[in-house]
């Protein structure tokens, strides 16, 4: 049954509306009448700041949440890597949807990889988790702070603040910049954030009537891998201020496999990596799979 209007919550960034109308263009084909609601966020107005000195990626979710806890919205859409991993009461996950590419992509208009960099180039991030796994790489690069949406950071690279950038491939794919790409980290080389490249729909935990509409929409698989995905950051107590990357991948005979790091940003400890396997054929599997990762990684020395 088709309701009346389906309201998305959504970021203005060109990305965020790229997703929201996604969405409501499969929605919209099973006959649902879908309206935006376009939203400025706390994430989106600090840019002088990293996201780990105020509050965090909540701060990207927040106001949409608000407006679906006043009825201003139905549903909002996310980048599953922004959204934290404990969600506050009342709100659901309501799907995951079919995951883009996960991996990291180098993006820059003079060199065509990473090995390629001069010896101190300039590379812009603002994930730690980029900035451990970058240095684990080539410690000999500048890695420099890089803040806001995917068209700011192209830009400020174009203007020749830094020799290279590290963005994921997920987003200029989506947006078909997939040309600005230069070269893709593979997962042993740069093991992606937990979530990165999947979208979810967030919903009032009470809406049951959502929660069964968009069911249809989901892809089980993906969200299998990236429920484990995050419940490695989730054990580990993880936020954009931890430098930890967890990566799951649907193996030949049906298993799954999960590999996890953890660097140190002051680089005073080595880089921690580790990799678990198991069946995940429900949440609670994948969920078990996530939390024995994060305890191997605490073994091998993270914290």
């Amino acid at each position: 049954m088709a309701l009346s209007n389906i309201v998305i919550a959504t970021r203005e960034s060109r990305l965020a509306l790229w997703q929201a109308e996604h969405v409501q263009s499969l929605l919209q084909a099973r006959g649902h009448t879908v309206s935006l609601l376009g939203m400025t966020t706390r994430g989106d107005q600090i840019l002088d700041r990293s996201l780990a000195k105020v509050g965090g990626k909540g701060l990207f979710v927040k106001e949409l949440e608000l407006a679906l806890e006043e009825g201003r919205a139905d549903i909002a859409v996310h980048s599953l890597k922004d959204v934290p991993m404990d969600l506050p009461e009342g709100f659901a996950l309501a799907c995951v949807l079919p995951r883009e590419d996960p991996r990291d992509a180098l993006v820059s208009p003079r060199y065509a990889s990473l090995d390629a960099l001069p010896q101190g180039a300039v590379v812009g991030t603002s994930s730690l988790r980029r900035v451990v796994l970058l240095h684990a790489l080539r410690p000999d690069l500048r890695i420099e702070p890089l803040r806001g949406n995917l068209d700011t950071r192209l830009r400020k690279l174009d203007e020749g603040q830094y020799d290279a950038i590290v963005l994921a491939a997920a987003g200029l794919k989506r947006l078909g910049l997939e040309g600005r790409i230069r070269a893709v980290f593979e997962p042993d080389a740069m093991l992606p954030a937990a979530g990165q490249g999947a979208l979810g729909i967030e919903v009032r935990a009470d809406r049951a009537d959502l929660i069964a509409l968009l069911a249809p929409l989901s892809k089980q698989s993906d969200w299998l891998a990236t429920t484990a995905e995050r419940a490695v950051s989730r054990a580990m107590g993880g936020s954009c201020s931890m430098p930890l990357a967890a990566h799951a991948r649907w193996q030949p005979d049906g298993s799954l496999r999960i590999d996890a790091a953890w660097g140190d940003p002051d680089a005073a400890a080595p880089l921690v990596k580790i990799h678990a396997l198991a069946e995940a054929s429900d949440f609670a599997q994948a969920d078990a799979l996530g939390v024995g990762a994060a305890k191997l990684l605490r073994d091998a020395g993270a914290h």
